[in-house]
């Protein structure tokens, strides 16, 4: 078990602005809010920003995972504060792992049973991979540092293929910890975590974007201009009356992963005007005397 010790001292829910019995959709919803509000590039040579924007990774590459949080959880739950005070260096251990290895063994044996003699493998590790999403999509080869377990770190090459998703588990054989009395290594599990677009979402291989449009377009119809993925626009017709929340589908501009080509999906949402000047506040007026649809007439007058 790849045990952190700041896993004691940091509550993750806390930086997230969660709870603990959070779902795993209410963690990954707030987490892809605040990294959209706290991304670098929305705010540039703002150091306050950048240093909560990595707060917030950090914790959501604990917390946003099912298997890390758990494991995050039961540490948190064994922690000084939930043991009356027990501490691992006050039972004669260096540090947490310790305490937890002579708890379950340095290979899982909770009983200590494994003669020491034999040979055993090497205790599988993780680690965590954060991707921009550009790499996420093109897929790119890189170095992650892992170690610990064995004394020292070491450094691993690994082919991240393109398309992966935020959550994907790549198992790179032989690249954990080292095997004891000639047993084999173990694996090394690397969590890949994908940041957040700045406009785009990702459904498969598709796109998702989300697309403000006035009240005008929505009513009278328009010919409005969408960006995409590739750094061009296309034109996306809206009909007369379309309805906030209607999405629509552009063919072809979402992932091309081999000789699959995702789609951009358009989601148009409605623009309220806040601020608005004494000309529009009587053009709105006069729309609404002469204006006899209503809205509410399906509830009835009860």
């Amino acid at each position: 078990m790849d045990v952190k010790r700041e896993w004691l001292e940091k509550d993750y829910y806390a930086a997230l602005g969660v709870s603990s019995d959070a779902s795993d959709k209410e963690i990954q919803n707030r987490y892809r809010k605040l990294a959209r509000e706290l991304h670098p590039d929305k705010n540039p040579d703002d150091q306050k920003a950048e240093d909560r924007f990595k707060e917030v990774s950090t914790a959501y590459d604990v917390v946003g995972n099912s298997e890390t949080r758990s494991q995050y959880d039961d540490v948190r739950r064994m922690g000084p504060s939930a043991m009356g005070g027990f501490s691992a260096q006050g039972a004669g251990f260096g540090n947490v792992n310790d305490l937890l290895n002579s708890m379950f063994g340095a290979s899982g044996d909770p009983f200590g049973t494994a003669g020491h003699n034999m040979p055993r493998s090497g205790s599988h590790q993780q680690a965590q991979l954060r991707l921009s999403f550009d790499e996420a999509i093109h897929g790119v080869t890189t170095s992650v540092t892992t170690g610990g377990a064995d004394g020292g770190s070491r450094s691993v090459k690994i082919r991240i293929p393109a398309g992966v998703d935020d959550g994907k588990r790549i198992r790179v054989k032989g690249k954990g910890g080292n095997g004891f009395n000639g047993g084999p290594p173990g694996d090394l599990i690397v969590i890949i975590r994908v940041s957040p677009h700045t406009l785009f979402n990702r459904d498969g291989k598709n796109l998702t974007l989300n697309l403000p449009i006035t009240f005008p377009e929505a009513a009278l119809g328009a010919d409005v201009q969408v960006p995409t993925y590739g750094g061009d626009r296309v034109t996306l017709r809206l009909p007369q009356g379309t309805e906030s929340g209607r999405t629509f589908r552009v063919k072809g501009k979402g992932i091309n992963i081999g000789d699959i080509t995702g789609d951009l999906l358009v989601t148009v949402e409605v623009a309220i005007p806040t601020n608005l000047n004494e000309e529009q506040i009587k053009s709105l007026q006069a729309y609404a005397q002469i204006n006899t649809d209503d809205p509410r007439e399906q509830l009835g007058n009860s």
